[in-house]
């Protein structure tokens, strides 16, 4: 038997990141923890590593690594505790690692996973905001390097499964006419527009179908998690933003779709648990066990479908416009982004006034192109300061 693979998780203390060990815990056998990442969720990070005995824990800051490294000598763990992004660039590139499941949320994770890209690893991408921010330069260096990447948001896993092996020559040239991109609609489908103003952080991260992070559920809610979907999907796939539409689908089932010029269209379903897509790229190209129930389609009984409004998600609008448009835009969308849901979070704007905030900023910077990372972060930034006078200016 082959030794196992050496998996780093970045992110570990978030949804993904603790579904990912649930599936590595179901076969000790094939994988083993190298290294765990967590920002803000220390106390749970200790749990990780009392539980996985990983190498390396990586923390944001010095004053956290001293009580992490503490707690792990006097439980008995040789664990090592590195700091901030340098301690995240060298897990994912370590030598020793394999795997490297991508799973910080926001732009933060954008240089590690770069590091674990341009260390020709194999990398599961659920921090969607790399590609969304540095799209072109993200794929050369994969192409570069070698490193195989491999979809782990619900719907890019789907449609990377229901595309035949050789899409990399080109959609047009394996047949393909469209990917259809689905979305549940979140918790505010059917909610009466003039509602929308008052609805707390709270509602906004009671997802009808799914178990994310709040930064997360707020992006499902306001279809700016589709919008970045859809700028990822352009990436993943060499796709136009004109060959990817979005299907509202409430039951979370049909994960995304993939129509053919011979008509045909080819789905991929399953329960709304993200341990699917994380272990079907975790063994990829074999298949193992997740732990997800088998689907029940008696259960389910009927599947729905709905042209997202635009009116009611004016983020999706948003996403296309800058998708659209390229080079800078999509950094700029994502820290505006950002930094209007952190708000919302905090109370400090109201649930309509998030796509307001990106669209002035958009809006008020000219769209530059991007020739590095220097340019890509400085994008970001200005984007951050023209939304956080946005918020000055009305007292926020």
């Amino acid at each position: 038997m082959s030794k196992p693979q050496q998996v780093t998780v970045l992110g570990a203390t978030g949804s993904i990141g603790l579904s990912t060990l649930d599936v590595i815990a179901r076969h000790p056998d094939r994988y083993q923890v190298f290294a765990l990442s967590g920002f803000s969720r220390l106390t749970e990070l200790l749990a990780l590593c009392v539980r996985h005995a990983p190498v390396f824990a990586v923390v944001p800051h010095a004053a956290a690594a001293v009580d992490l490294q503490a707690n792990l000598r006097e439980a008995g763990l040789a664990t090592e505790v590195l700091v901030g992004e340098e301690g995240l660039c060298q897990v994912a590139a370590a030598p020793e690692v394999d795997t490297v499941m991508a799973a910080i949320v926001g732009a933060a994770g954008l240089r590690p996973t770069l590091a674990a890209v341009e260390a020709g690893k194999k990398i599961l991408l659920a921090n969607k905001e790399a590609l969304v921010m540095s799209g072109a330069l993200f794929m050369q260096a994969v192409h570069r390097s070698g490193a195989v990447l491999l979809p782990i948001d619900s719907e890019h896993n789907a449609i990377f499964q229901c595309l035949p092996g050789d899409f990399s020559r080109g959609l047009g040239n394996v047949g393909v006419r469209r990917i259809l991109l689905t979305a549940s609609g979140g918790p505010f489908r059917e909610t009466p527009l003039a509602e929308l103003a008052n609805v707390s952080p709270e509602q906004a991260c009671a997802h009808p179908n799914w178990s994310m992070g709040r930064k997360i559920s707020v992006d499902s809610a306001s279809m700016m998690n589709k919008g970045l979907e859809l700028i990822e999907a352009c990436w993943l796939f060499d796709a136009r933003p004109s060959q990817v539409e979005v299907v509202v689908h409430p039951q979370s089932v049909i994960h995304s779709l993939v129509d053919y010029v011979d008509g045909s269209v080819l789905a991929q379903l399953g329960n709304p648990d993200m341990r699917t897509p994380i272990a079907h790229a975790l063994s990829w190209p074999q298949r193992i066990d997740s732990g997800v129930a088998p689907l029940d389609l008696f259960a389910i009984a009927r599947l729905d479908f709905q042209a997202p409004d635009e009116q009611r998600f004016p983020c999706l609008r948003l996403a296309r416009q800058a998708a659209e448009a390229g080079n800078s835009a999509p950094a700029m969308l994502n820290a505006a982004n950002e930094i209007a849901v952190e708000a919302f979070l905090e109370r400090r704007i109201r649930y309509p006034e998030i796509p307001s905030i990106i669209e002035e900023v958009l809006n008020l910077e000219p769209v530059v192109a991007v020739e590095g990372l220097d340019a890509v972060f400085a994008a970001d930034a200005k984007a951050r300061q023209l939304a956080g006078q946005w918020l000055s200016r009305h007292g926020r």
